[in-house]
């Protein structure tokens, strides 16, 4: 692949997995195609597969406030998801779905160069940095995956359904900032 657009143009037409016949739109992903910071979350929502644009719901919009919250403009960050389709009732991905779809994270991945990808749940936490990772014991730890930085917070719609989690939450994001801060400093 060339570019992003090639990619989404790819993707439109897919149909590795039954999801591609049963979605309203594709949600490939958005924001900077230069991003430093990649945010990667599991799979479109009702309002995402509405719109075509990924975390644009009411997790979406607590994200955007954590985002703000840290002084993160969504405008200089690309999020995306493991899958490009909703899954049906919003179930979790089955691992063929995820198989099918890993390629496509993989190559805008490779085509964007962030510094830094940043699991939002522990799903997208599972297959980008550990088959058994716990997202209430490992959430804002570090990783360094395929010489990417790499960590995990609480999903959003995790928060809305526990908001005992956002004291949490903050103090991942104001590090997320803080190494980006790190990161973006090392740029020639």
């Amino acid at each position: 692949m060339k570019t992003l657009e090639e990619l989404k143009t790819l993707c439109e037409s897919c149909q590795k997995c039954p999801l591609g016949e049963t979605r309203t739109k594709l949600v490939f992903g958005t924001g900077n195609a230069q991003a430093d910071l990649l945010f990667v979350g599991e799979a479109p929502g009702e309002q995402e597969d509405l719109s075509g644009i990924p975390f644009v719901g009411r997790a979406g919009q607590l994200l955007d406030k954590f985002l703000y919250a840290v002084d993160i403009p969504r405008s200089q960050v690309y999020i995306a998801n493991i899958l490009k389709c909703r899954p049906p009732k919003n179930r979790d991905p089955l691992p063929e779905e995820e198989d099918a779809c890993i390629g496509y994270l993989d190559e805008q991945i490779s085509l964007i160069k962030p510094k830094m990808i940043v699991c939002l749940g522990r799903i997208s936490a599972m297959r980008l940095i550990k088959p058994d990772f716990k997202i209430s014991q490992e959430h804002g730890k570090w990783f360094t995956r395929n010489g990417y930085a790499i960590t995990a917070v609480f999903h959003p719609a995790a928060l809305l359904r526990d908001p005992r989690k956002k004291e949490d939450m903050l103090e991942d994001m104001k590090a997320i900032k803080q190494k980006l801060d790190e990161l973006e400093g090392d740029k020639p």
